[in-house]
């Protein structure tokens, strides 16, 4: 099989396409044949970043072709999609079976993998914000894989103004079509009136113009992996608080909370309250340009990669 791996951190220039052995699923496993892949934000940090290569994994999603030891719930032929640990750029990955979800029958693998792990990040961001009906909503890194959903389920949840913060302008109808209120970019002077919360997918020196943002008692939720310091008198000022939130704590630690989100997701999908959007589909050998476009932040909505 073809499988997208680098030896060195770097860009998207590290990358290279090669030759493996298809993987065999252990106990508890699942063989995949992927039919899409999403490309996120921290596996292309990791290229960059890590001190060590490590495998690409990421969402993936497609028609499951073996089973491994103690599986019962999937069987060969059943279409799922989920979160791969080891190496997830290739024409087959191994899916543990608990961090599997079907996808249900009509639904294409590009949209799994555009609505289910993206919207369940932004599902759980906005859950640990707290959000009441009428209340005010920002939403930064807002044309992302996850900010693009976020921003949809901010309005479901019963925001009576959104905010869409990004670093383009130019994404500004993308937005608004999906919702937006209103569209600033990180440096403008102002971001508008101030939000009763801020869903916060960048972080670093982002955090502390966010947390401006907030008005009094105002809630920010950080669920980036770009890091940031917050300073505990930005606070103070305005009685605000920070949340961190992770994705893998919940699939970890409360599955039954993930599967009932999972399951929410797919029902605001198909009776078309929640649209995943889809900035560009690439094949495994264009995966370098795949990580440009995120790198460079030119995308609106998800970006997937297509075996």
């Amino acid at each position: 099989m073809r499988r997208v791996r680098y030896e060195h951190s770097g860009g998207p220039e590290a990358l290279f396409l090669e030759e493996a052995p298809v993987p065999e699923p252990g106990p508890g496993e699942l063989l995949v044949r992927a039919e899409a892949i999403g490309v996120t934000l921290p596996v292309v940090r990791k290229v960059r970043e890590a001190r060590e290569p490590i495998p690409l994994g990421g969402e993936v999603a497609g028609e499951v072709v073996a089973v491994g030891p103690g599986v019962t719930e999937y069987g060969v032929g059943d279409r799922v999609t989920g979160l791969v640990f080891g190496h997830g750029y290739a024409e087959f990955a191994v899916l543990r079976a608990a961090m599997a979800s079907p996808v249900p029958e009509g639904a294409s693998a590009v949209t799994a993998v555009a609505l289910v792990r993206s919207g369940l990040v932004a599902y759980g961001a906005l859950r640990a914000a707290r959000p009441e009906p009428g209340e005010r909503a920002l939403v930064t890194a807002a044309a992302s894989g996850v900010g693009h959903l976020a921003l949809q389920l901010a309005r479901i949840q019963g925001a009576s103004w959104i905010t869409a913060a990004v670093s383009d302008a130019g994404k500004g109808d993308f937005l608004r079509g999906l919702g937006a209120d209103a569209v600033v970019t990180y440096d403008a002077e102002s971001w508008g009136e101030p939000a009763d919360y801020a869903l916060d997918a960048v972080g670093g020196t982002l955090l502390k113009p966010a947390v401006g943002a907030l008005g009094a008692y105002g809630r920010l939720v950080a669920y980036s992996s770009g890091g940031g310091t917050v300073e505990a008198y930005d606070l103070l000022l305005g009685a605000k608080s920070v949340t961190g939130f992770q994705m893998a704590l919940i699939a970890r630690d409360r599955p039954d909370l993930y599967e009932s989100w999972r399951q929410e997701l797919w029902d605001l999908h198909l009776t078309g309250r929640l649209t995943p959007a889809v900035h560009a589909e690439f094949p495994l050998t264009e995966a370098a340009r795949a990580h440009t476009l995120i790198e460079s932040r030119g995308n609106s909505g998800k970006v997937v990669l297509v075996p």
